[in-house]
């Protein structure tokens, strides 16, 4: 069916699907239910692989494409991270940030791909936590303590019932059901310690459950808590990517002219013109580290997580549930290095016995007349989440059901303070180092980097921002039994989606524009005073401890005491500066209805189930951001007919054959959206938003063959296929500030670009444009069985595994290297790095593994159970990255966790869980050829221990 499918072509195509299946399905057959396993084979199964054939009935029971976690007990969730948990499911691999599971890909597509829906109701959890905040429609997972749930619910083809904006799936989190529960009281708690083994950080994880249902089964209530609190650490180095840069002299030869000596006799060179030679355009030409450095991050996180639930049935036709969720989660980043601050710097280094490798790398160097930095960083950032819904259902007569839905959710993510304290020695001579090694190079300090005297502070910075995300929900729906084997289904949705950001600053340097207004009396800047005097009472002493250093990397250093420089900075008293580009926000209003024909019947003899109908959807977007210092709004709306279809062939009780077709969509970026833009004066880059962007449009096609072999197994493979017609991509191009119609007062003040401010100092221009469209298309193979065949106590193992390819394909325009180290634009001008030029490459889509596998294997007896399980994610590209590289990404990753109970009694468990326990360094890199480092980095084991008792 076409896009832009009239309401009265939809309406015949009901019709004709009506009398098709009608007629048909008064004679036939109801379909047989999806075969159990014979009387004989039936056994009682407890602890995990209890849970493990809850999901296999959910998936079997199911026309679509589903698969799920289902936890064995309340208030008993198999994993201690919701995403960590999904990681299991076939096509699923997560994107961990912090050394801790945040969001999901699902089929080889992003977290902006995939919907999550709680208790039913679609909405946007999002947190500041790790090394970048979540701006955009992305769930992060990290947000919710996974005691609160009993099932995760995946998805992976549309239905005109379903929820629409998802090419990848839609995730269902579901909290408690009382009614489900036994009659009387139930109370449970779960009492743990959780050890990092980096940090030697021992912290509480707590829950509890209380749940009561009437003997009648016609009134329950329950109520649940979690609480968590952990310190852990990840220690690495990192680059901040690699750049070209012409440098003051190489091997003693001099790469300018004319050479400005600072006042003092310092070597600080400035001005001057370029003077073209071998050694100096060989340096200039090739890629060096950008910001070469060793640190160590902090992560202290707090999590506290409160659900309620009170379901009442006064007839066998009438329902009704209310549901709350309420989520807090605070976490703390302090981040603390050692570096040389090469950016935009390089004019006055002088380069001695410089390495370069076939990727044009300059992997190793001496540097005299360095900047060295010392950084202290800290965020404290907290998440509120709360969601109210109710839910209706009432039988009108015994085929005619009614289902009504309304709630409200909100997600709000602060960040109060996010402040970096900056320390320099911008004359400091026999720095080196040595990526021989890409992954753990050798980064050694001439000149001490423990001694206060050695520097001045010299910036401070401070950047609250907030995040607020809101959903308004009301849907209905009709299922009408119009004969047996043959449903009509009808229903209409009115949704609110409302998103606001903004950012502040309080960045100065302080002998920036407004630097001598931090202490009393003012300062003199010069060549060699630059920032405040530093004594010994304002530092603290880093010790890097294991960040993967070899031999004769420079190990402990210095960094700002936050307490005692912010104070004396009177930081905080400084007015916070709206920043233009982030003070943004889109509302969005989406209506809709959809009709749906479910249905059981032969085929040609062969049992059949399906589903097949239309969604219709009204888009309507309000669009807001700052352009050119004025406050813009940007009205827009749009309509998508999405029809769909899925459909299960019984061939016998142990096979099940599945098809499914659907036109999906998901909307844009929330980020490409604002009609307002922002200027990175660090970077020299410039984005700009975009509220025409169409949304993501695709056409699904899956196929899948599953084979229950034997009770609680599966083998199943299934084959996808999404062609996207409607793919925004990102554009670059070159530009000054003043030919997009900017000024200097839009750069921040503390940044490179505004305290040496150079109007023909090119930018990269980054907006989002409808592109081409991309195509991908994959297969998973799982296997799940127990090994019931296997003799005596060896009966009691079972595996789970599971592995996906995935082949995708999009365009992307980016800027690549420089050619030439001198360009000119008149005779007499100063030359700059020139011959870049942007193309298109063709690439697989961004964050998208092209080979993903996990497997489990478990023991469990119902009274003593261990498990290990193994999951591997592929490489795969994250961004088109910047200064000359070619994309960026990660390389692969393999990570194992385990798990043992013991029940003591039949009412006390006993608990102890591995996480991470390779402890695996993750490595990120710059520039698809050249692979050039960007971090590398590890976050240590996590083990939990601790029991749980249930009444």
């Amino acid at each position: 069916m076409p896009r832009n499918v009239s309401k009265m072509t939809a309406m015949r195509v009901g019709l004709v699907l009506c009398t098709a299946l009608t007629a048909p399905a008064l004679h036939a057959q109801t379909a047989a239910p999806v075969a159990e396993a014979p009387a004989q084979d039936a056994i009682v199964v407890t602890g995990y692989r209890r849970s493990l054939e809850a999901a296999l009935n959910l998936k079997k029971n199911s026309v679509a494409a589903v698969d799920a976690i289902v936890a064995e007990d309340i208030a008993k969730f198999p994993d201690q991270n919701l995403a960590e948990s999904l990681q299991r499911i076939p096509g699923i691999s997560i994107q961990r940030d912090g050394g801790e599971g945040r969001s999901i890909t699902v089929r080889g597509l992003s977290a902006q791909f995939t919907r999550v829906r709680v208790n039913g109701m679609e909405t946007v959890a999002t947190s500041q936590d790790g090394a970048s905040a979540n701006r955009d429609r992305a769930f992060d997972f990290n947000v919710f303590a996974s005691e609160l749930f009993t099932s995760l619910v995946v998805h992976k083809t549309a239905e005109p019932s379903l929820d629409e904006g998802s090419l990848g799936a839609v995730v269902d989190l579901n909290t408690g059901n009382p009614l489900g529960g036994k009659a009387g009281l139930t109370a449970v708690a779960n009492v743990q310690g959780s050890y990092n083994d980096l940090s030697k950080n021992l912290g509480p994880r707590l829950a509890g459950l209380l749940s009561w249902r009437n003997d009648e089964g016609t009134f329950g209530v329950n109520v649940s808590a979690a609480y968590s609190k952990l310190n852990t650490v990840e220690s690495g180095n990192n680059t901040v990517r690699w750049a070209q840069a012409a440098f003051n002299s190489v091997n003693g030869t001099n790469c300018y002219y004319s050479v400005a000596a600072a006042t003092g006799g310092s070597p600080v060179s400035t001005g001057g013109s370029y003077r073209p030679s071998s050694a100096c355009d060989q340096a200039a030409l090739s890629f060096h580290p950008r910001i070469p450095r060793y640190g160590v991050i902090e992560h202290r996180r707090e999590r506290l997580g409160l659900t309620g639930s009170i379901q009442w049935k006064p007839t066998d036709h009438t329902k009704l549930s209310i549901d709350g969720l309420f989520s807090q989660f605070r976490a703390d980043r302090e981040e603390k290095w050692i570096e040389v601050l090469a950016r935009t710097n390089e004019r006055r280094f002088d380069v001695v016995n410089p390495v370069y490798d076939s990727n044009n790398n300059m992997i190793s160097a001496t540097i005299n007349n360095a900047w060295v930095r010392s950084e202290h960083y800290l965020r404290q950032s907290k998440t509120t989440f709360y969601q109210v819904g109710a839910t209706l259902e009432q039988d009108i007569t015994d085929k005619l059901k009614l289902k009504v839905l309304a709630g409200t959710s909100k997600s709000d993510a602060q960040i109060p303070l996010e402040t970096t304290m900056i320390m320099d020695n911008r004359n400091a001579n026999g720095f080196f180092y040595d990526y021989t090694n890409m992954s753990n190079p050798v980064i050694r300090f001439g000149d001490s980097v423990t001694d206060a005297s050695k520097f001045q502070l010299a910036e401070i910075r401070d950047r609250p921002s907030f995040v607020t995300n809101r959903f308004k929900t009301i849907s209905g729906s009709l299922s009408w039994d119009v004969t047996e084997g043959f449903t009509v289904k009808t229903g209409g949705v009115w949704r609110r989606f409302t998103f606001d950001t903004a950012s502040y600053q309080r960045d100065t340097a302080v002998c920036g524009s407004s630097g001598a207004d931090l202490v009393l009396g003012a300062v003199t800047c010069s060549a060699t005073t630059y920032g405040l005097p530093v004594t010994a009472a304002m530092v603290d002493t880093v010790n890097l401890g294991n960040a993967g250093q070899p031999s004769g990397t420079t190990s402990t250093y210095i960094v700002p005491n936050l307490a005692a420089t912010t104070a004396y900075t009177k930081l905080y008293s400084r007015a916070a500066n709206a920043v233009a580009g982030d003070v943004r926000g889109v509302s969005e209003t989406t209506s809709g209805g959809y009709l749906q024909f479910d249905f059981k019947r032969d085929i040609f003899g062969l049992e059949t189930a399906g589903n097949m109908g239309v969604r219709y959807a009204h888009t309507a977007q309000k669009s807001n951001g700052i352009l050119s210092g004025v406050m813009t709004t940007v009205e827009r709306s749009y309509n998508d007919w999405l029809p769909s279809a899925n459909l299960a062939f019984f061939p016998s009780k142990k096979w099940i054959i599945r098809a499914a077709y659907a036109k999906v969509v998901t909307r844009p970026t929330l980020g490409n959206l604002t009609p307002g833009g922002s200027v990175d004066g660090f970077n020299f880059r410039v984005t700009n938003g975009n509220p025409f962007l169409d949304p993501f449009r695709a056409d699904n096609y899956d196929l899948a063959v599953e084979y229950y072999f034997a009770p609680q197994s599966v083998f199943s493979v299934a084959v996808f296929k999404k062609d996207i017609s409607s793919f925004p991509v990102a554009g670059t191009f070159q530009a000054t500030l003043g030919q997009l119609g900017l000024g200097k007062d839009v750069l921040p003040t503390s940044s490179p670009a505004y305290l040496n401010y150079d109007p023909n100092q090119l930018y990269l221009v980054s907006s989002n444009v409808n592109g081409k469209g991309a195509s991908l298309k994959g297969v998973e193979v799982a296997l799940q069985m127990p090994f019931k065949f296997l003799p005596g106590v060896l009966k009691n193992i079972g595996y789970q595994g599971n592995i996906t390819y995935v082949d995708s394909h999009a365009d992307y325009t980016i800027t690549g290297a420089a050619t030439n180290a001198c360009v000119r634009a008149t005779a007499t001008s100063a030359c700059a790095l020139g011959g870049a030029v942007s193309r298109t490459y063709g690439s697989s889509l961004l964050n998208v593994s092209k080979l993903a596998w996990n497997a489990t294997l478990y023991y469990d007896d119902g009274k003593f159970s261990v498990r290990g399980s193994l999951s591997y994610r592929g490489p795969f590209r994250d961004g088109i990255s910047a200064t000359g590289n070619v994309f960026e990404g990660y390389s692969s990753y393999t990570s194992f966790d385990a798990s043992l109970r013991y029940k003591i009694r039949p009412n006390i468990e006993l608990s102890v869980d591995g996480n991470n326990l390779l402890d695996t360094y993750r490595y990120r890199y710059t520039d698809i050829t050249a692979q050039r480092n960007y971090e590398n980095n590890h976050f240590g084991r996590v083990i939990q221990f601790g029991a749980r008792w249930k009444y």
